[in-house]
């Protein structure tokens, strides 16, 4: 009797073989990048206009009739201003998106050949991809579990002058990522915030979650007293984990995996770039359902209308980016 595959063994995958046979040429792979960004047609990124009309310049082939500017399909989106080929940016967003905890930006740049700098700016944009255009997510129905959880090193394996500059326990000096599950679709939102007050995690319930929904937290005080909700809780510090369909376990699953890959794939997330890879990583688990070629296809279409420059990357926004003489991650 066959036996079924283990995991999501219902999406159809693709293999190296089928891919570089998808993509065989540099024309190839051009032709699905503009097919994903101009799904509803050819559009000039600079004022709009449908009327454009192709031109002899090999690197922005295109020409708008309104304004005059020349573009191509990188041109107002992640790709924009990238001299890589198509190629090398479609086996980027292969090999994150087949993934499971991603690829670093070690493993990215000598498997298509390029400087870890660079892939390291090739994921980074990959990663914007999965950000929202706008806050118009419809809010989750329920039930839905929210959590916190912190990120950084473990004190005992930090330097004696870091440890005595800290004081407090549990997750002082830590990043704090909360998030949220609904069960009923197994979609994921989280994102970095700057404390676990009653005015911050309520604050995140109230813009992820429809009021009138099944909710379950842990004891944190934070959420005490919150309204509109039916809203429940398992009591963590009692070693209560699970009281029949109260719990928080989905959640908790969630940030297990992004652990995981913290520890074994990155193993290192700077608090300049941690919100980046905390949308990268519910975005990746909110499509994870999907065949192979249709979450390639939502990461690409994210990447329209949107740019990421290097130098907005790495500026200056007030958090400690953790380089040592350049970047890793």
């Amino acid at each position: 009797m066959t036996q079924e595959a283990p995991g999501k063994h219902f999406r159809q995958g693709l293999d190296f073989l089928e891919f570089t046979e998808m993509f065989p040429t540099e024309d190839s792979a051009e032709t699905w990048f503009e097919s994903q960004l101009w799904s509803r047609g050819r559009r000039c990124p600079h004022c709009g206009s449908d009327q454009t009309f192709e031109c002899t310049n090999q690197s922005l082939p295109y020409r708008c009739q309104s304004c005059w500017g020349r573009f191509s399909v990188r041109t107002g989106s992640l790709m924009h201003g990238s001299p890589l080929p198509y190629r090398k940016w479609l086996w980027a967003v292969y090999l994150h998106m087949t993934s499971l905890k991603g690829v670093s930006s070690m493993k990215l740049h000598r498997d298509i050949g390029v400087t870890q700098k660079t892939a390291w700016f090739m994921l980074q944009r990959i990663r914007e991809a999965f950000r929202p255009h706008h806050d118009s997510r419809p809010p989750m129905q329920g039930p839905v579990e929210v959590d916190e959880t912190y990120m950084g090193g473990k004190r005992k394996n930090m330097t004696k002058s870091k440890r005595e500059a800290m004081t407090g326990r549990g997750g002082v000096g830590k990043a704090v990522v909360v998030g949220a599950k609904d069960r009923e679709t197994n979609q994921v939102v989280a994102k970095t915030v700057e404390s676990t007050d009653k005015e911050t995690l309520q604050g995140f319930v109230a813009e992820t979650v429809a009021p009138g929904s099944d909710l379950y937290t842990d004891d944190h005080r934070a959420y005490q007293g919150i309204e509109g909700y039916h809203h429940k809780t398992v009591n963590h510090s009692s070693q209560q984990y699970v009281d029949g369909q109260i719990h928080t376990n989905g959640i908790e699953s969630f940030w297990a995996m992004f652990k995981r890959a913290h520890k074994g794939v990155y193993h290192k997330f700077s608090r300049k770039h941690l919100d980046r890879y905390v949308t990268d990583f519910s975005g990746r688990h909110n499509v994870r359902r999907r065949d192979t070629l249709n979450q390639m296809r939502i990461l690409v279409r994210g990447m329209a209308g949107r740019t990421l420059p290097y130098k907005a990357l790495i500026a200056d926004n007030g958090l400690w980016s953790g380089a040592n003489g350049g970047v890793r991650a």
